[in-house]
């Protein structure tokens, strides 16, 4: 599984604090893993993000992600539950 971050992904992710980035770091190698481990709540977007999917990075920061063909996961946008569905 090869995973690619989208240009928004990389400006979002610059601005979260060293922790977060930590945790994603984490929570990303859970999912290199097992995408369906219950601590990612991995679930299905609807309505303007149709397609893509959400991974709970922490209580409130969430990481969006497509398919891009077998092997390819391409992370479009993180940011906090509000920042992004709000």
């Amino acid at each position: 599984m090869e995973f690619r971050y989208a240009h928004s992904f990389q400006k979002q992710f610059k601005k979260l604090p060293p922790a977060v980035r930590d945790k994603f770091a984490e929570r990303l190698g859970l999912f290199s893993e097992d995408r369906t481990h219950p601590l990612l709540r991995v679930h299905p977007l609807k309505g303007k993000y149709a397609g893509y999917w959400s991974v709970n990075v922490t209580g409130d920061i969430r990481a969006l992600y497509r398919e891009d063909g077998e092997d390819i996961i391409l992370f479009a946008l993180i940011g906090t539950h509000s920042s992004l569905y709000g």
